[in-house]
């Protein structure tokens, strides 16, 4: 690690060492509501079973959650739901009884973990630092099927799984949920008193519209939701215990391709079994510390196809690797500086994440064998692949200000053999008002590729610095938004470790909408006007693009949303000036249970990048899903894309995608996905004399999953991928079978 990154990083890590031991004050959140006591109890003959016949749930903390919020606004919730809240010194348990007047109606499939959205379902979260910036959100659908997330200010999202119990039923009279949530699954305040967290309870009723219904009433024109929750008292005592977590790991893969490409005999790529070993520990309640050494970084779900013919700019792909997935939200920015799947081929990794007090801290240095590329321009980028090792290390550091706002530092930098790319910047959020807020970054970079990669992809030679600038101020209010957005990013700008597709522009937005709500019993529930005026130039101040666009949206029965958006403007591509007037649109709906259905689309003004020319283009994509019984899944996909221009049809892009998933019980399910993909060209209409008039591609994979809880895990699966053109019929060009083994050992 170079001399500034060791720097920062005893910068980082300074405030959590000297970080002060009592509880942090809480802001004043506007409520009058006192704090609600928590008990501690004895839960030591507890069995997570969706029953509450325990004694001590009789102790516990009763919470009501009575206020329909959506749709509806603040109204008398449609059903009974009653929360039950304890804790002793490891762990919160949580009990719901959900009461339904008709609990045939009751949506509770099987199904995989964090994919339970479809159904009826319960959550509870909490806000354990009490300074409504970041929550701890669990939930479970009606048979205890859990989800899990981590909701922030800067980000978040479901790709967050930690590991508890949870378990329940459907009862005469709803159902029952209850959940064991261990204190090591979280961070929290770092003293042995009392401590107040915010908390929600929020119930999610599908019927004719998807009711959320909540613990307190929402004031839409204050854009804090947590500074308007409830709060508990109590959890002295409380601890995460020794918190160390150790995962082995075994994976073996076997992997033959034809020698020849499309023809010859299957031959042996690669045969290999890995051991892996990951290991967490918990130095405090709030920070968490990981090493890796061989780490599994197997990818067991597949990519959903995406259109990559006649793209300006790269395509972006999701995180799904569990070592990265840790404290993730802690790492987003307002630019996309943290990528982490750059890294594609890591030996080994260490990290450490967490929060003390209103400091918060990310911090990896990660090992990789492949070192990514991607090179933004002001009109398209490029990537490339350098088949040497290279060391990736991230610091972030990030404070609460005031109640609400928060400023943050960042630094990425990845070097090897000659190679350098480094990036700092500061950013943060400031609320000034309950409907008044500035996100800004400022950052610069500074890059010195090697010889090959400068020449090989037409990038400068030399030592090169620049910076990139963003800016989104917003007044936001129950009925109306405005905002303007402003980015400028100068052409040198170089991410390495992050995903920046484009350099050289100034950008600005000017825009706002208005927002009308109804009830349940409404035509619509939500309807909504946007309108915009963009502009962005490149380096030398010339007009990219200037549009005026304008969108609709709407929300009704049959949890139905539909919406149109379009663009009346003119783009710049190498020098030549476009007309860029299209709409698009699209519906959807789920009118029961078992069956939901959407349908898009795309029509007007497209550039044909290959060839810089004026193009019409019309996109049409279909969905449907369907749930059989209470163990089947199948979603089915079609897109289709074509490309006018003068002569004639340029190009027909196909893409199918079929998904089939059987879930045996919540523990273990079988799932095949199949996609499927087509371009024909017409190749009289294009300038390079090599293109293909027809390339197809397919790929399959089936996968058997036994899942414990997140870590502990088998999973066993096959994978190929079929190529075909004009001259070649689809044939299978490689085929793979691979198995995974882990076990999570907590101490």
């Amino acid at each position: 690690m170079s001399r500034s990154a060791r720097f920062l990083a005893v910068l980082c890590l300074a405030p959590f060492l000297t970080a002060p031991a009592g509880p942090v004050t809480a802001p004043d959140s506007g409520r009058t509501t006192p704090p609600l006591r928590i008990p501690r109890v004895n839960a030591s003959q507890l069995k997570v079973d969706g029953v509450m016949d325990e004694a001590f749930w009789r102790e516990a903390l009763v919470v009501p959650a009575d206020i329909e919020v959506r749709p509806g606004e603040n109204i008398p919730a449609p059903v009974k739901t009653e929360a039950y809240l304890a804790y002793d010194e490891t762990a919160i348990y949580a009990g719901f009884k959900c009461f339904d007047p008709d609990p045939s109606a009751v949506r509770a499939r099987l199904c995989d973990r964090d994919n339970i959205w479809n159904d009826d379902w319960i959550l509870i979260l909490f806000d354990t630092f009490n300074d409504q910036r970041r929550t701890y959100d669990f939930t479970c659908n009606p048979l205890g099927i859990q989800g899990d997330m981590i909701e922030s200010t800067t980000g978040g999202g479901d790709e967050w799984d930690a590991i508890w119990e949870s378990s329940g039923r459907v009862t005469p009279d709803g159902y029952v949920v209850e959940m064991a949530i261990p204190f090591r699954a979280l961070g929290f305040q770092r003293t042995s008193e009392d401590q107040i967290w915010g908390f929600d309870v929020v119930r999610s009723l599908p019927r004719n519209v998807r009711h959320h219904i909540g613990a307190f009433p929402r004031d839409r024109n204050n854009n804090c939701y947590m500074c308007q929750s409830l709060k508990l008292i109590g959890f002295a005592g409380a601890t995460p215990g020794r918190n160390i977590e150790l995962a082995p790991t075994v994976s073996a893969v076997l992997t033959q391709e034809r020698k020849d490409g499309t023809s010859g005999p299957f031959v042996e790529k690669v045969r290999r079994m890995d051991p892996g070993f990951t290991a967490k520990w918990g130095f405090t309640p709030n920070l968490t510390a990981g090493v890796t050494a061989n780490p599994d970084f197997s990818n067991v779900e597949a990519d959903a196809l995406q259109l990559d013919i006649n793209t300006q700019f790269a395509l972006y792909y999701s995180e799904k690797r569990p070592f990265f997935l840790e404290g993730a939200d802690f790492f987003q920015t307002p630019f996309s500086l943290v990528y982490t799947r750059t890294l594609a081929d890591p030996d080994w990794g260490v990290k450490v994440t967490g929060k003390e007090g209103r400091h918060a801290v990310g911090f990896y240095t990660v090992r990789d064998n492949l070192t990514n590329f991607l090179f933004p321009g002001a009109e398209g980028s490029d990537s490339g692949t350098r088949e040497a090792g290279s060391q990736g290390t991230v610091l972030r550091y990030r404070t609460d200000i005031g109640k609400n706002s928060n400023i943050g530092l960042v630094m990425t930098e990845r070097r090897g053999g000659g190679y350098g790319n480094s990036v700092a910047g500061v950013d943060g959020n400031v609320k000034f008002t309950q409907k008044d807020q500035l996100t800004f970054q400022v950052t610069g970079s500074s890059t010195d590729y090697p010889d090959t990669i400068a020449s090989g992809y037409g990038q400068r030679r030399d030592a090169f610095r620049a910076s990139a600038v963003h800016l989104y101020y917003s007044h936001s209010t129950r009925t109306w938004e405005a905002y303007q957005f402003f980015r400028r990013v100068e052409p040198g700008f170089r991410a390495d470790l992050g995903f920046i597709t484009q350099a050289g522009f100034t950008y600005s937005e000017t825009g706002g909408s208005l927002i009308s709500r109804r009830d349940a019993g409404s035509w619509y529930n939500w309807l909504s006007l946007y309108c915009s005026v963009d502009q962005k130039y490149d380096w030398n101040g010339t007009a990219l693009h200037r549009a005026v666009t304008s969108r609709v949206n709407y929300q009704g029965p049959l949890q139905s949303n539909a919406g149109a958006y379009g663009e009346i403007g003119r783009n710049r591509y190498l020098g030549r000036s476009f007309r860029a007037n299209w709409v698009n649109g699209w519906a959807f709906a789920r009118p029961s249970g078992f069956a939901a259905f959407q349908v898009s689309g795309r029509f007007g003004d497209l550039i044909d990048y290959e060839n810089c020319r004026p193009g019409r283009n019309a996109r049409l994509g279909l969905w449907t899903e369907l749930r059989i019984g209470k163990h089947l899944q199948t979603e089915l996909e079609h897109n289709w894309d074509r490309l006018n221009v003068d002569g004639g049809r340029l190009y027909t892009a196909d893409i199918e995608r079929l998904r089939i998933m059987y879930q045996f019980s919540k523990r273990m399910f079988l799932r095949t996905v199949v996609q499927y993909r087509q371009y024909r060209k017409n190749t009289a209409l294009y300038d390079n004399p090599d293109t293909a008039s027809r390339t197809e591609g397919l790929f399959t994979q089936v996968l058997l999953s036994y899942k414990i809880n997140p870590q502990t895990v088998f999973f066993l699966g096959y994978s190929d991928n079929s190529y075909g053109d004009q001259e070649t019929p689809l044939l299978q060009t490689d085929r793979t079978v691979f198995a995974k083994i882990g076990y999570a050992a907590q101490i």
